[in-house]
Order: C-alpha cells, then sequence, then structure tokens
C-alpha cells in the first residue's frame, strides 16, 4: 500500500504540473478536480462561458490518455444521445447497438442545465450505476468513467437551475472564476496560432488510474474521523438559515474525498486536516439556504466555514 502510494503521488504531481501548463493558475480547482476522478465521483463546474470549463476537461483527458468525448447539452439532445440506441442492419437481419456519448472515460457534458429532464436522467443513470440501459439491455460503461458537467449560472438565457437531486450526484461543485491580469496575459499570449493541449505530455493511462482508485478506496479512516465526518454534516441539518441540510450522501463523498486527499498527499491514512479540505467543497452545493439569509447575504460557503471552526477536531 505504501508503495502504491508513494506512486501515486509522483504521479498526481506530474498530472496537476501538467494541467497547470494550459489552465493557468487554478492549482486549487485543478486538485479538486483530480481528487473527485480518484475518488470515483463527478463533477459539477459552474461559472460564466469562456473562464475555461472546456478547456479543463479536455486538458485533463490529455494527461491521463484517456477517451475524451463532449456533448453539449442543448435543448434538443435526447437520451439515446447519451446511451446509445439499437439500429436495425438489414444486412444481417438484427439489431445493432450504436454507442452514445457516454461509452468513454471522461465525458464532458457542457451547460447540462439547458437539456431536458429526461437527458439528464440518462446521464445520471451513467454516473451512478456505471452503465447505460437500451430497450431493457445494460451495458457497461468503461473503467473510469469521470462526469465533468458545466453549467451557466441560473439567470442566463435558456437555462434552469439543477434540481437538487440532481445536484446530489456530483462530489464537488467548482468555479473557475475570471483570471488574474497576469494570467490573462499569459494565456493570450500562449495561444497565438497554436493549442497548449497539443503540447501536454500523456502522463498516465486508463489502467493505471483505475489502480491509483483502488488504492484510494484502501485508505484508512479511524473511527473517530468517521464520527467527526457526520458531526459536521449533521450540523448543516440544524441551521436556522439553512431550509435543506446535507443528506448521508455528501458524508459518504466527503469520506471518499478526504481518502483520495489523503494518497494526493502521499499517505495511506485521513486526518481531520483532509476532512477540513474537502468539507466545504464537497456539502456547499447540497444546502438550501433560506431566502431571508441569502438576502442578508449569508452564502453556504459562509455557513460551513463556521461549522468547521466551532466543532472539535478528534485526536487520530
Amino acid at each position: 500500500m505504501n508503495n502504491g502510494v508513494s506512486f501515486g503521488k509522483e504521479r498526481l504531481s506530474a498530472m496537476t504540473a501538467e494541467i497547470e501548463k494550459v489552465v493557468v493558475g487554478k492549482r486549487q480547482q485543478i486538485v479538486l478536480l483530480l481528487t473527485a476522478l480518484l475518488s470515483g465521483g463527478h463533477v459539477l463546474i459552474e461559472d460564466v462561458p469562456g473562464t475555461g470549463k472546456t478547456t479543463l476537461a479536455a486538458t485533463l483527458a490529455a494527461v491521463c490518455g484517456l477517451k475524451y468525448k463532449r456533448a453539449q447539452f442543448t435543448p434538443d439532445v435526447m437520451a439515446s444521445d447519451i446511451t446509445g440506441f439499437n439500429m436495425y442492419n438489414r444486412q444481417k437481419e438484427s439489431f445493432e447497438f450504436v454507442e452514445g456519448l457516454a461509452m468513454c472515460n471522461i465525458m464532458l457534458a457542457d451547460e447540462i442545465n439547458r437539456a431536458s429532464p429526461k437527458t439528464q436522467s440518462a446521464l445520471l443513470e451513467a454516473m451512478e450505476e456505471g452503465n447505460v440501459t437500451v430497450d431493457g439491455k445494460s451495458y457497461p460503461l468503461p473503467d473510469p468513467f469521470f462526469v465533468v458537467a458545466t453549467q451557466n449560472p441560473s439567470g442566463f438565457v435558456g437555462t434552469y437551475p439543477l434540481p437538487e437531486a440532481q445536484l446530489d450526484r456530483f462530489s464537488v461543485r467548482l468555479s473557475l472564476g475570471y483570471p488574474q491580469p497576469s494570467e490573462e496575459v499569459r494565456i493570450i499570449s500562449e495561444r497565438r496560432g497554436r493549442n497548449p493541449i497539443d503540447d501536454v505530455r500523456r502522463i498516465t493511462d486508463a489502467e493505471e488510474l483505475s489502480q491509483m482508485i483502488k488504492d484510494c478506496a484502501d485508505v484508512y479512516i479511524d473511527d473517530k474521523i468517521y464520527s467527526y465526518i457526520v458531526d459536521l454534516v449533521s450540523q448543516t441539518r440544524n441551521l436556522e438559515e439553512v431550509a435543506l441540510g446535507a443528506s448521508p450522501r455528501a458524508s459518504l463523498i466527503v469520506s471518499k474525498m478526504a481518502q483520495a486527499t489523503a494518497y494526493f498527499n502521499g499517505r495511506s491514512y485521513v486526518i481531520p486536516e483532509d476532512i477540513a479540505s474537502v468539507f466545504v467543497p464537497v456539502t456547499a452545493h447540497r444546502i438550501v439556504v433560506r431566502r431571508e439569509a441569502r438576502l442578508a447575504d449569508r452564502r453556504a460557503e459562509d455557513l460551513l466555514y463556521g461549522i468547521l471552526k466551532r466543532t472539535a477536531v478528534p485526536s487520530v
């Protein structure tokens, strides 16, 4: 296990550095993206157009050497576009399965909040089950399978907020934000006549990455750490400012993300700092802040940081 952790730390450091060559000044978001991948989860990136959401997903696929597909979730995209469908072959006089967009390792679901609920549900099945169902028959998806979904903030033309049940399926919600002026200068200067993704080195492959994901699942969590996770998450259900607290799925995802964080840092065990580093990104999109609190400029992130500060940290 220790050899696996050391190997993983080395690989992940190289992957992070390679992605940073293209996605400038977003190390924290890159680390969270890789952590979600290692934990077997999926990521939702919410931001205004043009901040690098698509570039981040494409660069990740190039660095990992994985099969990558992009689905533009316009209102006319159907569920069968995602899952695949059966088509009649006249020569063979039988139906053949035609693969959908989900049959890949990394899928970019671009502007997911513009698609119909039926199409979104097809993607959610793939995310949750690791397979797609067509005419009653299940087809397994490649291993690993990782969804990076993007959405523009609600209020933009033709966008609708995702229901809480759908938001809960994503391990973390990220926001890239605008770059600093110096970073923006670097971005435009490095894109004169070429795409920097073309220069990205492949660091790993599907088989190696799958093993790293398995190694993450073996990272040790003490019982006191489990209690710490439940203590943090359960407090979201008792806040006056919160109309809907985080579900037990949040506790599960926090534990998995913490394992991946420990692995990322070359440890075979989880410490409280791992929990603290992922608690807010994992939980913020899972709670619903009351309207009165929002009007008072009380954000979900602020409430969660408050929970972290007042909760006793276990000694392990």
